[in-house]
């Protein structure tokens, strides 16, 4: 109630004390203490009825601003209001000395125990909008136009025992997830509530879902450390327990090493090959030793080995030039316990040609097909027994089986109504194999083995492909298709569809090869560019629940 004073002079023309008196007295009355300071009692806000405990707000057009501090139930209904925002709405007035501060949505209602926001339009709600209301025992914000919720918006209401929910239109997706956790956690009952969305929830039951019912984990590969090179292959490997990569630089003439640098967090340079038209520099860790196979277009190709005492790499092998005249790709491999290589040639007069170590240094073990111009090797196990598939471009890709008697590979098959495949790379999910064939131009494909040969699975549109390369990533399976004419595509496995489905772009100028390291509990990508800077990306998991 609004209260006048009317207020006689006294002799002096002033107030007479018994008009001070009485204004002290009604300022007095209209102010209470809270935590030291005044705080000016509100009314019963325009639009809304108020008992000693209660008050009903119906039809308002805007959020009232203010409510007495002893109502301990609170409704609204049919109001005009489609928000509620922590700081803004519903606040109490406090006063310290002439400045307003306002508080949380709810920070004047410390003793509410009932609140009811139903037949409304709100649509969206602040996460600080309940804040403070630690007495509140009831919520309900049913019949509004909730989609989601904040996370965390209870947090803080220990007292809650009923969250009515019904009548809004709630997606339940990872944004969602938080709410499906705090239901399985808290003591408060729910109403039977649905979905609306998405459509593999759609009409389900929130309380019926579980936490782990949400895939809510997203991934991407960010740049990291762009190079200063161009480069046509890379490579990953661990020596003496440290992580390096090696880059095969065409133009530059060299096999370029980097390591990784555990304080600055960075790739740097290790050291150096010299070579000429570098095409690949392949590592082979045995016995502790490092090899690096060396495959030049000029000059023939060469083995090298690192020398720990003198601190480099040093050349200790020629390879056979009448056999290998124009390398293209190589792969390690053992079998048995003894080490291997094989080098795809892509010369008319060339032939691919699988080394074996013997101890003392690599020797000729078998010459595969000559004449057929190979681009790539691809090492594999089918059914536990060592292949080998050759890529060409004068015939379809072959499949070579290790037979253990002759200790040699025999022709097996090919790969029916894939010609003009550039290269073959393998995968495995959860037991499955499966091959990434890539086609420069046309569709390049994805195969799984089923038990006799490989059958399609999907195919992909290629338009100036030279790589499609699978990366595994701890438990993610990513297939990356690169372009001479466009961005690199990154493919992810769906386990569900049993397919991959797009996930990112990745600009790289004429990618050629991928390689994945870990270190410093971090995942790189290496990305090798022909016409560009190489590149390093870093593979972020993104949690679509926080």
């Amino acid at each position: 109630m609004f209260l006048r004073a009317s207020l006689k002079p006294g002799a002096s023309g002033q107030p007479g004390w018994r008009g001070w008196r009485l204004l002290v007295w009604v300022a007095a009355a209209s102010l209470v203490l809270i935590d030291g300071r005044r705080v000016k009692q509100p009314r019963c806000p325009a639009g809304c009825t108020c008992t000693k405990d209660n008050a009903l707000c119906e039809d308002v057009r805007s959020v009232p601003h203010a409510f007495p501090s002893d109502v301990l139930s609170l409704s609204f209904v049919k109001s005009g209001f489609s928000e509620i925002t922590g700081g803004i709405c519903l606040f109490t007035s406090i006063w310290e000395g002439n400045k307003q501060r306002r508080g949380d949505a709810f920070a004047g209602l410390p003793h509410l125990e009932y609140l009811f926001i139903e037949n409304n339009r709100i649509a969206s709600i602040s996460p600080n909008a309940f804040r403070g209301l630690k007495a509140l025992i009831h919520l309900s914000l049913a019949y509004n136009n909730l989609d989601t919720l904040p996370r965390d918006v209870f947090k803080g209401m220990d007292a809650l025992n009923k969250v009515d929910l019904r009548g809004n239109n709630l997606i339940c997706d990872c944004k969602l997830k938080w709410l499906v956790e705090w239901m399985h956690q808290t003591n408060a009952t729910l109403d039977q509530i649905h979905c609306s969305g998405p459509p593999n929830y759609q009409g389900r039951k929130i309380n019926d879902l579980l936490p782990h019912s949400f895939d809510c984990i997203t991934t991407e590969f960010a740049s990291y450390q762009p190079l200063k090179f161009e480069s046509i292959s890379v490579e990953a490997f661990t020596f003496v327990n440290e992580q390096y990569v090696v880059f095969a630089q065409p133009f530059a003439g060299t096999c370029s090493f980097l390591e990784w640098d555990h304080v600055e967090m960075t790739f740097r340079t290790y050291d150096t090959i010299e070579s000429t038209s570098t095409v690949v520099c392949k590592p082979m860790v045995i016995d502790h030793h490092l090899f690096v196979i060396v495959a030049q277009l000029f000059g023939g190709s060469h083995i090298y080995k690192r020398d720990s005492s003198a601190n480099k790499f040093i050349k200790i092998q020629d390879i056979d030039i009448l056999k290998i005249r124009k390398p293209n790709d190589i792969e390690t491999f053992m079998i048995n316990g003894e080490s291997f290589f094989v080098i795809a040639d892509s010369s008319k007069a060339g032939s691919t040609t699988v080394y074996k170590w013997n101890g003392n240094g690599f020797y000729t073990h078998q010459s595969l097909h000559p004449w057929y111009r190979d681009t790539d090797v691809e090492y594999l196990e089918i059914s536990n027994k060592p292949h080998l598939i050759l890529s060409s471009s004068s015939q379809r890709p072959v499949v070579y089986q290790w037979n253990r008697s002759q200790k040699k590979f025999d022709r097996r098959t090919d790969i029916p109504d894939m010609e003009d495949v550039f290269s073959v790379k393998h995968f495995w999910v959860k037991g499955d194999l499966f091959i990434c064939l890539t086609r420069f131009i046309g569709d390049s494909r994805v195969m799984r083995w089923d038990g006799a040969m490989f059958r399609e699975v999907q195919t992909f549109p290629s338009r100036g492909s030279m790589v499609f390369q699978p990366v595994s990533v701890s438990n993610w399976q990513y297939a990356i298709l690169g372009s001479d004419y466009s961005l690199t595509q990154v493919y992810q496995w769906d386990t569900k569809r049993g397919q991959f489905i797009p996930s990112q772009e990745l600009n790289i100028q004429a990618p050629r090869s991928f390689s994945v390291v870990s270190v410093d509990d971090r995942v790189f990508l290496l990305a090798s560019s022909f016409k560009g800077k190489s590149q390093i990306f870093e593979h972020h998991e993104i949690d679509l629940s926080d």
